[in-house]
């Protein structure tokens, strides 16, 4: 597992988070996120594939709200809207697995991990569509 670095690689042309060929998976506390990033490590995901993020992070890399700011997002459309919930979990003490799984058979085989832990919402960013992950 690394700590995320945010790349402009993962966003769009006006700025919003959108990182192609990753899932994006919000869980309630750090100890799921952390067990389930040790466990798809074992499964096979590299290490420099498996990112966690914690509520800070989310809030100041991805969100780009620095301290208890409330100011929202000027984005707009689905990338926008997502980026704003994973800043309200994120202020409820939500974490973060970025995870790259470019394929669908590495987006079956980290959701057989990830559906082990109680997660609170997930992404999987593709080339010009996201997919609620369940």
């Amino acid at each position: 597992m690394q700590a995320f670095l945010m790349d402009p690689k993962m966003t769009t042309m006006q700025g919003v988070f959108y990182p192609t060929g990753y899932a994006f998976v919000m869980f309630p506390d750090s100890e799921s996120a952390e067990n389930a990033a040790h466990e798809l490590e074992s499964a096979g995901f590299a290490g420099q594939d498996v990112m966690l993020l914690t509520p800070h992070q989310i809030l100041r890399d991805i969100g780009r709200i620095e301290g208890d700011s409330t100011v929202p997002l000027p984005s707009v459309g689905t990338e926008g809207a997502t980026v704003r919930k994973y800043i309200d979990f994120a202020r409820d003490g939500h974490h973060a697995l970025m995870v790259k799984a470019s394929s669908s058979e590495d987006s079956e085989r980290m959701m057989e991990v990830i559906r082990k832990y109680p997660f609170s919402y997930g992404q999987k960013y593709h080339m010009l569509a996201m997919e609620d992950l369940e």
